[in-house]
């Protein structure tokens, strides 16, 4: 090396030397390394959270359709009894004309029997539909079950007891179908 005006040998070992780096290729990777990694962890915080939104919106929607699908059986449930309440509305009168039939004193004994059956098969049929005739003789008046008609002032019943039943009243299963027409005692 010494000799000419402070330059290089030229006859040094290259085999063993290491590659010359740029010092702006040894700056310039680290930051391009960290943007990369900080830009893969802002991505997979977004995807996590994307990922969490889905999740619960998955949750949401099958807790609705859940409560779709109780509500439609419940729907269909009530739809299966109560779906003939607009038939039996319109039997009734044919009932309550068969209850006046026997309540009076036709003159064949054989007529009777015959409207009497009839009678009871209609009251079995309907009460294997869930129809329940309402009892109100002597009970107390319940504007939900009854529609008076008249007040009348008796002393051998309670004061708003039913006196007199004019046409029953009738429920299937919970529900009223026809209320009761009655008098109410008054005092």
């Amino acid at each position: 090396m010494a000799g000419t005006n402070g330059k290089a040998d030229p006859t040094l070992d290259v085999e063993h030397e290491l590659a010359a780096s740029d010092d702006n290729d040894v700056q310039a990777g680290a930051p391009e390394n960290q943007s990369a990694q900080v830009g893969a962890a802002d991505e997979s915080t977004k995807l996590k959270s994307e990922r969490d939104a889905l999740y619960e919106r998955l949750a949401r929607l099958q807790a609705e359709f859940d409560n779709f699908r109780k509500r439609q059986s419940k729907e269909n449930q009530d739809f299966r009894d109560y779906a003939l309440t607009n038939v039996i509305r319109d039997l009734l009168p044919i009932l309550d004309s068969l209850d006046r039939a026997l309540q009076t004193q036709p003159e064949g004994e054989e007529f009777r029997k015959g409207v009497e059956l009839i009678d009871r098969q209609f009251h079995d049929a309907l009460a294997k539909l869930g129809v329940q005739p309402i009892e109100s003789k002597g009970e107390p008046f319940d504007p939900n079950l009854h529609q008076a008609i008249q007040l009348v002032e008796s002393a051998d019943v309670e004061e708003n007891h039913v006196v007199d039943e004019l046409q029953r009243g009738y429920k299937i299963k919970d529900r009223l179908l026809r209320p009761a027409m009655v008098t109410v005692s008054k005092k």
